[in-house]
């Protein structure tokens, strides 16, 4: 399976701009499926009340896309439901199919916990035999929510994870990557946002191992995801058979 990522330089609280942004980068590309950083449409905004999909803009979006290219995306949005805001992951297949995960950690050093509502459910959906685990930025920080029970082959990180603190950011995804005996894909975005936060390219995926498989052009991350590959490695290493036995609570 082949993964694309969009590094995309996020235009502060514009929908309209940011869709554009997507068609443009996604012309003469192809992929199984493409990946959209954190709150896609308008950049990690706390302004829930102003820039929130009141109608699934984001989502509608996403389905458009979807099925004219014929595979399938995923990205966050910032949503609104019921009069509750929501950090919410998407995965849209092809044919309309639509998987949501709400992000569970959310980042109470920019207050998204006093505004944005946590999810309550650890989300993982399969796509052309590939099951992925979805998480969303600050989730990277928290392995336990993330442990491998044998029910993924590879995790998908969205974020809005900025230059001073990438260390962690970079550090984290191999972590998850090696301790999980699963692929991971970080997709980050790039530019400056409206708080004046800067974010250097620094997209990655990781094979089980934490070796780095993506390949980077322009503003585009790929990596082909191989599921006997994944096996064999975890068939030899059977690691995961000697992890702690004890349920997550939520």
């Amino acid at each position: 399976m082949k993964i694309i990522g969009l590094n995309q330089d996020i235009i502060w609280k514009n929908k309209s701009e940011n869709f554009k942004l997507v068609e443009d980068q996604l012309q003469n590309q192809e992929a199984d499926l493409f990946l959209l950083p954190e709150m896609f449409s308008t950049g990690f905004c706390m302004d829930a009340a102003e820039v929130s999909d009141k109608d699934e803009e984001s989502l509608e979006f996403l389905k458009k896309i979807s099925k004219e290219k014929n595979t399938a995306f995923s990205g966050s949005a910032s949503v609104e439901v019921d009069g509750f805001f929501f950090n919410r992951m998407y995965f849209v297949k092809p044919e309309g199919e639509v998987t949501f995960y709400d992000k569970r950690h959310l980042f109470s050093f920019s207050g998204e916990d006093k505004i944005y509502k946590p999810g309550k459910e650890r989300v993982i959906v399969e796509y052309l035999g590939i099951r992925f685990l979805l998480q969303v930025c600050y989730d990277l920080r928290f392995p336990v929510f993330a442990r491998n029970n044998n029910d993924y082959d590879a995790i998908l990180y969205v974020a809005n994870w900025p230059e001073k603190r990438v260390e962690a950011w970079e550090h984290l995804l191999k972590a998850r990557a090696i301790e999980n005996l699963s692929y991971v894909f970080g997709l980050n975005r790039i530019g400056t946002d409206g708080n004046d936060l800067f974010y250097q390219e620094s997209s990655h995926c990781f094979f089980a191992d934490g070796k780095e498989i993506s390949e980077k052009n322009r503003n585009l991350v790929s990596a082909e995801l191989n599921l006997e590959e994944l096996n064999d490695f975890k068939n030899h290493f059977q690691f995961l058979n000697d992890r702690d036995d004890f349920e997550i609570k939520l």
